[in-house]
């Protein structure tokens, strides 16, 4: 038996109503409300749990909610960590802000993603304050913004806090989560010369050029991204997302553009993955002197890795067998995540959250009991980090 009581029964309720809260990201609807009332709601409950409680702007209308359970002194800070902003809605086939249980599972949007580890959070700090714990080091809350388009809040987040060491609760299937991918967005331009399309002695054609480009997706994919290879995430991979190209029918095009996304492992940062696109128009340009390409990156968020000997990492582990009286099981995120930019900060950090399904999905979920298990989880951390 874990020896903080979480309960159950007001952590529903309280993820009840972050769940209730339209805090969708209006980098993905336009319409979206962005976080402003999730920050409202979750200062007045930090401040309802006696903690000091405040909120910081990542950008215009984007604030950050933080709180902090002052430590007695002597002991090493900690942050617990999430998104409140949520994806588009229009694809969902149930109400999205009408949370409903049913089968021991909460339903609406951002139940899962990532609304169920905010409350995780919240059951933890009262677990520990109804069990009569007090830190010696400084318990730090901090729900951000904008986690799901450009990462504002974390970015403001690390700029505002300074703990020693955080606890991100993204879905991770109650496994503890050790790595994910970084991504990279390339774009590509082929320059040709326009041209009457029976002028096949002056015309040059960009877009035929891209083809020899997208043929190189074929071989990164068959020849290079094979032979790199990680525990937890496997390989490494790319694909074509966007293409345009071309001004009319009877005229050679004079210009063709590609745009690329590479899911890169941690240890491929944005040199590397230029260097292949660099090094494939080298060779075209070689073979054919009419060939005229260049790439440029447009983002690069770097992947993220911790081991088991990480302290935190170590800490949680220890926490997760004495909650649970099991082993845990360890895993890497496909997805790219807030915990690269904290690391990058000099943050140790690592991922641990519920189960459920249906992030960014039509039905989305969480498992109840998975919430209440990563509450005590995190309750039993929090205790032998700061106490």
């Amino acid at each position: 038996m874990p020896r903080w009581n979480v309960d159950i029964e007001h952590m529903i309720q309280e993820l009840s109503e972050m769940v209730a809260i339209p805090s969708v990201n209006s980098g993905l609807q336009p319409d979206g409300l962005n976080e402003g009332a999730m920050a409202a709601w979750s200062v007045k409950t930090f401040e309802s749990m006696g903690l000091e409680a405040w909120s910081v702007e990542a950008a215009p209308g984007r604030p950050n909610a933080y709180g902090v359970w002052k430590g007695s002194g002597g002991g090493k800070s900690i942050l617990l960590t999430g998104h409140m902003d949520v994806v588009q809605v229009f694809n969902m086939t149930i109400p999205p802000f009408d949370p409903r249980i049913e089968g021991g599972k909460l339903y609406g949007r951002g139940s899962f993603d990532m609304k169920a580890g905010l409350a995780s959070c919240l059951g933890a700090i009262k677990a520990l304050q109804a069990g009569g714990f007090q830190p010696k080091g400084d318990v730090y809350l901090g729900f951000v913004a904008d986690e799901e388009f450009s990462s504002l809040g974390t970015t403001q987040l690390v700029k505002d806090l300074k703990p020693d060491a955080a606890i991100l609760t993204e879905p991770s299937e109650g496994k503890i989560s050790l790595a994910h991918r970084g991504f990279t967005w390339v774009t590509i331009k082929t320059t040709g010369k326009a041209a009457h399309g029976s002028l096949f002695d002056v015309g040059i054609d960009a877009i035929r050029h891209m083809g020899k480009l997208l043929g190189e997706l074929d071989r990164l994919e068959r020849e290079v991204f094979p032979r790199r290879s990680h525990p937890l995430l496997g390989r490494p991979s790319a694909h074509a997302s966007l293409i345009e190209g071309g001004n009319g029918l009877s005229t050679y095009p004079e210009s063709a553009r590609l745009v690329v996304e590479h899911r890169p492992l941690p240890d491929e940062d944005g040199d590397y993955v230029m260097g292949l696109w660099h090094d494939a128009i080298t060779r075209f340009k070689a073979e054919d002197p009419t060939f005229s390409a260049e790439a440029h990156m447009d983002l690069y968020q770097n992947g993220w890795e911790v081991t088991r000997e990480t302290p935190i990492v170590a800490t949680l582990a220890g926490a997760f067998k004495e909650a649970l009286g099991s082993e845990p099981e360890y895993r890497g995120q496909f997805g790219w995540l807030d915990s690269a930019i904290m690391h990058a900060a000099g943050i140790p950090v690592v991922v641990f959250g519920p189960t459920g399904d249906g992030a960014h999905a039509a039905v989305e979920y969480v498992d109840l009991e998975s919430v209440q298990k990563c509450a005590a989880v995190i309750a039993e951390t929090v205790a032998r980090w700061a106490g």
